[in-house]
Parts: structure tokens; sequence; C-alpha cells
């Protein structure tokens, strides 16, 4: 076995790992956490490829900035895990079944009968004149372009089903607005009150409080 198919093995294997566990956490937190190393692992399997390009910017991209996001809003929403466990046992035969049938799916086209070494050989190790930039930008602008324009209009569709359903109405009465006019039409006197320090007299001590004290 030679280095680079153990570090292969290494990275397969804390890349299942940690996807296994994202899964079965009971915890929104700690399991985007364990997302975030099944990224820096399927990243170095991609930069192990030679695909540097996909694997920097699986980190920057969603470890960097997506994952942090989702973070931010996991821990600003008070979630009910209580409510959240409810329908486990529920839907538990509905996920089973849709787990076996994504596994075998998977293993008709990732099978030794259609993936491996000795089906597709060993990769092409390219010189440092190569660019996987271009090599990536090239089919995905020209050849998939259309591909690429559809998922992009999914992406928005997503965004905007996703704006719908969170979307809060409230009475005219609990929501702020900002009047700029007003804003810019106020005076000073109207926000400033000038106090003399001068005219302002002590009011003597009480003798109770100052027994008191």
């Amino acid at each position: 076995m030679t280095f680079e198919q153990f570090m292969f093995y290494v990275l397969a294997g804390i890349a299942v790992i940690s996807g296994l566990m994202m899964i079965t956490v009971k915890n929104p937190v700690k399991a985007a956490l364990w997302l975030v190393v099944t990224f820096i692992a399927t990243a170095g399997i991609w930069i192990m490829a030679e695909a540097e390009f996909l694997g920097l910017v699986l980190i920057l991209v969603y470890v960097g900035a997506v994952m942090v996001l989702f973070l931010f809003v996991v821990m600003m929403l008070d979630i009910n895990l209580a409510k959240l466990k409810e329908g486990f046992t529920r839907y538990l035969p509905i996920g089973a079944m849709a787990s076996i049938a994504t596994f075998a799916m998977m293993y008709m086209v990732l099978g030794p009968a259609h993936f491996g070494l000795e089906v597709t050989g060993a990769p092409v190790t390219h010189g440092p004149e190569y660019s996987n930039t271009a090599a990536i930008a090239v089919p995905l602008y020209t050849v998939h372009a259309y591909a690429f324009i559809l998922a992009a209009v999914l992406l928005l569709v997503g965004i905007v089903a996703a704006i719908a359903l969170t979307l809060r109405h409230r009475p005219a009465g609990e929501v702020l607005y900002q009047n700029i006019d007003k804003q810019v039409k106020t005076q000073a006197s109207d926000r400033v009150r000038i106090v003399k320090m001068d005219a302002v007299v002590e009011k003597p001590i009480a003798p109770k409080a100052e027994e008191e004290k």
C-alpha cells in the first residue's frame, strides 16, 4: 500500500465516521461541527485527486462561510429538541427505506463493477503547467452551460421559497419603520435640552435620612 492510498483510506474513513455522527447526534450544534469535519476530510480527498480548486472552495466557502453562518443561526434559535424527537419512531421505517434505496443506488453507480482502480485506472498526474481552475471552468461554461444556468435558477427558487416560508406578517403597531423625512427635518431643540447648572438648588437632606446614613 502506497502513502497516497493510505491517506485516501484515512480521509475517507474520517468522512464516513463524521457523516454518521452528524446524523446520529442529538445536538444540532454538534451535528454542524461534525459536518465541518466531513467537509474538511472530503476537501483533502479532492486535493489528493488534483482537484485543488474544488478542495479549497469547499473549505473556504462551506466551512469558512456557510457552516459558520449556520452555527450562528442554530445557536441564536431556541430549538426545542424534545419536540424534534417526537416523530422519530414514527418516521423511522420511512427513513430506513430511504437510506437503503440511496445506498443501493450509490452501490449501482460506484460499485466495484463500475468504479475502482481496476476499471478507471490510476489518476493521471499532471505537470506544474496544468490549471485545475481552467479545466473546470471551460467545460462548465461551454458544454454544461445550460445545466449550470438551470442549477442557478433552482437555487434562486429555493432561496425565494425559504424566505416565503419564514416570513412573518406582524401588525402595523408592532413594527417600527424609519421615517427619513422626519429625521432630516429634526431640529436641535427637538433633541437637546440645555440645563443651567448654577440655577440648580440642592435640596437639604432630611434628618431621618442623615441618621440612616
